[in-house]
């Protein structure tokens, strides 16, 4: 059985057991804790949950979006990644442009009324054509403001430059492999504002020992049942892709959080989730001779991946 993954199995049954009981942002409720640390060694195998089907492709394409710097949806859809999409959506449907059925609070009545749910997906698709075909609306409302790839790849100074943290950091850890500065950040107090979305993985920092790449995230806000495992195979890839680029094995991912909650609509899936039992983790392949920053979806490949069957749940937002 994955030790691995029984370090995230072991943080839903705390905050089951001993979570508060709180009101949130999207007026779904939580189970919450503060404070939790996980740890999962890189070397026993790629981090993805086996307790449900986790859809790596989608992981995939939105790291490689982080790397690249963009902050559109556009690439996500071109890729048939949608996990955004509902944050850019909110945006059209609040504004003058908007011209359909009342969309207000859609993530609540989707759930409940099966007439709405109809109306939603269609304006979606409305919404998704457009952000595809229409290079004007795309960039009107396909952008979700400085989020994460702005601040790892163009960090605005003061004095109007920007910084490119991500690039920064891999040669940091080439050339300096045991300096304790090897951090990017993604919370930018100045530009919290105008995000879609204030970055919940907020900084992450590396750390070189005996051949050996490892990554610490602070997360300061984690999703337990449908957010968290996203983040646990993105950093894990990331510190795998990164430990390829510098010539060194990966060592472990740290996640270490903030407010870790459960959504009171996903309490029935984890618990399902948790009378499963963990399976031999799957292996990633990362195609030789290309720099992280000419990488595709296509050069990295998952291997013996056997998970129990997926478990939906509606998303918060």
């Amino acid at each position: 059985m994955s030790m691995s993954e029984q370090n995230y199995l072991n943080l839903c049954k705390k905050v089951l057991a001993e979570g508060t009981k709180k009101d949130d942002r999207t007026n779904t409720g939580t189970l919450s804790i503060f404070g939790h640390q996980m740890r999962f060694d890189l070397q026993e195998g790629f981090p993805l949950l086996t307790t449900k089907k986790v859809p790596f492709r989608l992981i995939v394409s939105e790291l490689l979006w982080f790397i690249k710097g963009d902050t559109n949806i556009r690439y996500l859809l071109k890729h048939n990644n949608n996990i955004w999409n509902e944050w850019a959506f909110k945006n059209w449907v609040e504004s003058d442009e908007y011209k359909g059925p009342d969309m207000t609070d859609f993530g609540h009545r989707s759930i409940q009324d099966p007439d709405f749910k109809k109306e939603y997906d269609q304006q979606m698709d409305i919404f998704k054509t457009n952000i595809l075909e229409d290079d004007a609306f795309a960039a009107k409302f396909g952008d979700l403001g400085s989020v994460y790839g702005k601040q790892w790849r163009a960090w605005k100074t003061s004095h109007g430059e920007t910084i490119d943290q991500f690039k920064d950091v891999i040669e940091a850890i080439k050339h300096n492999p045991y300096s304790r500065r090897h951090i990017v950040s993604a919370w930018n107090p100045e530009d919290v504002p105008s995000m879609a979305l204030p970055p919940c993985h907020t900084i992450f920092q590396f750390y070189v020992a005996d051949g050996k790449l490892s990554c610490q995230l602070y997360q300061r806000s984690g999703d337990i049942f449908l957010g968290v495992p996203f983040n646990i195979a993105s950093y894990g890839l990331l510190t795998l892709l990164i430990a390829n680029e510098c010539g060194l094995e990966p060592g472990e991912f740290i996640h270490t959080f903030g407010d870790a909650h459960i959504y009171a609509n996903h309490l029935e899936q984890v618990e399902t989730q948790l009378k499963r039992e963990p399976r031999t983790l799957p292996t990633v392949s990362i195609k030789e001779g290309l720099s992280i920053f000419d990488i595709e979806i296509e050069d990295i490949k998952l291997e013996n991946y056997q998970p129990h069957p997926a478990i939906k749940a509606p998303v918060a937002v």
